[in-house]
């Protein structure tokens, strides 16, 4: 939300010139405060917090960020599947160059997790393309260990 002063608005910014009749509605009628949303010796992240938010335990309930992608790609797993999310990154020199693939679309890849799969894949190993560097690789059977 936040902008920059802009000399066509006077030296003010979009949001001070703008028309924000539901802003200031939640605005009057919200409550300001404090949320601890990560339990205490969890790490940090959206996926713990995002447990938290909806109503769940993440100490009982987060086994990890890739279960919540799988769900959200519509993956099935059985109880005994490990999952992890699987990034891909740019490297040089053996030194992670950017964590984000070199900004790669999901289109490449696509083309590249399925060629991993196809290369690496097995029936218990699958490479499932997500979004622009965001992967999962799933362990399914009961021969793998989330330990």
């Amino acid at each position: 939300m936040a902008d920059y002063p802009l000399p066509e608005l006077g030296g003010k910014t979009p949001l001070e010139v703008a028309s924000t009749p539901w802003m200031d509605w939640l605005a009057r009628r919200g409550r300001c405060g404090r949320l601890i949303t990560i339990p205490e010796g969890m790490s940090t992240g959206s996926a713990v917090a995002n447990l938290s938010i909806l109503g769940y335990d993440p100490r009982i309930h987060f086994q990890g960020r890739g279960v919540l992608e799988a769900a959200s790609m519509g993956i099935k797993l059985n109880l005994q599947d490990v999952v992890f999310r699987c990034n891909t990154i740019c490297a040089e020199n053996n030194k992670i160059k950017n964590h984000s693939g070199g900004h790669i679309t999901t289109q490449e890849a696509a083309e590249l997790m399925r060629t991993i799969d196809q290369e690496l894949g097995s029936d218990h190993i699958k490479f499932y393309p997500g979004v622009s560097y965001r992967h999962l690789l799933v362990l399914k059977g009961g021969e793998f260990s989330a330990n």
